[in-house]
């Protein structure tokens, strides 16, 4: 049986815990993401604790069918000054979003959350900084263009293990956070529980 239930369809996510030897079943969470966003920045709550809440309630909808399981939900948010970005709909936007993270500097919040048996029992989150380059029309352009699917299928618009290293200019915090899961954290956590060998 495998370690985890991963509530998502990140195959980022899965391919990084299968890197790190923790093996997954996925079991997508069905949780309306935009109508809980919505909610929660109506009620005043932080990119950061949006974050949270998104990566808890994937926990938590899905443990309450996987008895005897622990699963593992996860959610990440871009911010740049306080506002939330999601990801773009089409090329035309995620080029739009380039622009204006151009010369700037925003911040990725990954958040994990563990249910087990319809109960949360572990939460972690961390926020990486990255400061974007100076770019061009023509860069963001072309970088579009050959990037179509990391422009499309993740929250900045970028896979910062592939060409969209070159938007940045400097990168704080922990790789995996930027990728969109405190993986150390929740490696810790597992040797804890007796789920990974100590």
């Amino acid at each position: 049986m495998s370690v985890l239930v991963l509530a998502s369809r990140s195959a980022a996510r899965r391919a990084m815990l299968e890197a790190a030897g923790v093996s997954a079943d996925l079991d997508p969470a069905d949780v309306d993401e935009a109508a809980l966003k919505d909610r929660l920045l109506a009620g005043g709550r932080s990119p950061l604790q949006v974050a949270e809440a998104l990566a808890a309630e994937k926990a938590l909808a899905v443990s309450r069918r996987a008895p005897g399981r622990l699963v593992l939900g996860a959610d990440q948010t871009l911010d740049q000054d306080g506002v939330l970005f999601d990801k773009a709909p089409d090329l035309s936007e995620a080029a739009e979003r380039l622009r204006g993270f151009s010369g700037r500097e925003h911040r990725l919040h990954s958040a994990a959350a563990i249910a087990l048996d319809g109960d949360l029992i572990w939460t972690a989150v961390d926020t990486a900084r990255l400061k974007v380059r100076n770019l061009s029309e023509d860069f963001i352009q072309a970088y579009v263009a050959r990037n179509q699917e990391a422009a499309l299928s993740s929250v900045g618009g970028y896979w910062l293990e592939a060409e969209g290293a070159q938007l940045f200019e400097r990168v704080e915090g922990d790789y995996f956070t930027v990728l969109g899961l405190p993986l150390l954290s929740l490696l810790g956590f597992l040797r804890e529980r007796g789920a990974l060998p100590s």
